[in-house]
């Protein structure tokens, strides 16, 4: 094992190497000038003048955009082996600092969202399986369907519609991480505001990722209770509980450990919709304001962290699926 996952750590260098590459020529020729974008409604007026021209041209060399994309990129790599990812075009901080004040609030609110997804799947699904083909059955299965087609943006609005001071009821807030002033709360009165203050991003978050699990879950339950050993413990006349818990369900999660693979990279880009709309100060807002000003820098970091989440992941899947299994050997 220990060989199978250094061999997987270097092949993530290259291949990392070829997803940044990839990344920086598509962000690079994308449609759009961070220099253009900077001069404001007045920009194209003033490109008519001598002195707005050399303005724009000594701002594309501060910003380095004055050469090469051949030349740029090994410079931008060259930073990125020593965790430099620039300076922002925006408000010309460090993206280090400004991914360092955004990143623990994604976390917080992603985790949670995966953590109460897999809490309540994992056990919808087991009751789907055990009583497939029953009425039980069948109603689980249209509310679970019905769920996971409703688009995010959708239930967000609704949510703040009704619940967050629309024509209805003004329950949660519907922006920021905090109340005014919660620098002055004790431990569990700030932890209680955190959470009312994040209760509607993490419920669009975790709906459809609960409503998809549950039905790998239930597929994969159906097939282990097919097994012949199953049928072997059942004839042994072991309890239904016991041959379902402890035979059957360490099994069946093969599946949903799979689907971990691409729940990490999702903590940025799953939650750019629902930042955006919730007013919360995270990576995905982050990444959508970069996207709207075309910030390179600040792209091609939250690119590279989506990039290499997506590498562990499934390098945490496959150390998972030997956990889960003992019969799967990486030798």
């Amino acid at each position: 094992m220990r060989q199978y996952i250094i061999r997987r750590l270097l092949w993530m260098v290259p291949t990392l190497v070829g997803i940044t590459l990839v990344t920086f020529l598509i962000v690079q020729l994308a449609p759009g000038d961070p220099v253009k974008l900077a001069t404001g409604a007045g920009g194209e007026a003033l490109k008519a003048t001598s002195t707005a021209k050399q303005i724009i041209e000594e701002q594309r060399r501060l910003l380095g955009l004055d050469r090469p994309l051949w030349q740029r990129y090994p410079v931008w790599l060259g930073k990125l082996c020593v965790l430099d990812f620039g300076t922002s075009f925006r408000d010309w901080r460090p993206v280090r600092t400004v991914i360092a004040e955004r990143l623990p609030i994604t976390l917080e609110i992603n985790l949670l969202s995966i953590f109460i997804a897999y809490v309540i799947s994992i056990p919808i699904g087991v009751f789907s399986a055990v009583r497939a083909g029953t009425v039980r059955d069948h109603v689980v299965t249209v509310i679970l369907f019905i769920l996971y087609s409703l688009p995010s943006f959708w239930v967000a609005y609704i949510l703040i519609y009704f619940l967050a001071g629309g024509n209805y009821y003004s329950i949660f807030p519907v922006g920021g991480i905090n109340s005014a002033g919660s620098e002055s709360y004790g431990a569990l009165h700030w932890v209680a505001d955190r959470l009312w203050h994040i209760s509607l991003p993490v419920l669009v978050l975790t709906y459809a990722s609960f409503a998809g699990l549950s039905r790998y879950m239930r597929s994969g339950m159906m097939e282990i209770l097919r097994q012949d050993y199953i049928r072997t413990a059942r004839a042994k006349g072991l309890p239904e509980r016991w041959v379902i818990y402890k035979h059957a369900l360490r099994n069946s999660v093969i599946p949903i450990v799979t689907i971990l693979a691409g729940l990490l990279p999702s903590l940025i880009g799953g939650s750019i919709i629902t930042e955006t709309i919730f007013n919360v100060p995270g990576l995905g807002r982050l990444a959508w304001e970069a996207v709207l000003a075309r910030d390179y820098p600040v792209i091609m970091a939250e690119a590279t962290i989506t990039a290499v989440l997506a590498l562990f992941g499934i390098l945490l899947s496959d150390i998972l699926y030997a956990v889960v299994d003992p019969r799967i050997k990486y030798d």
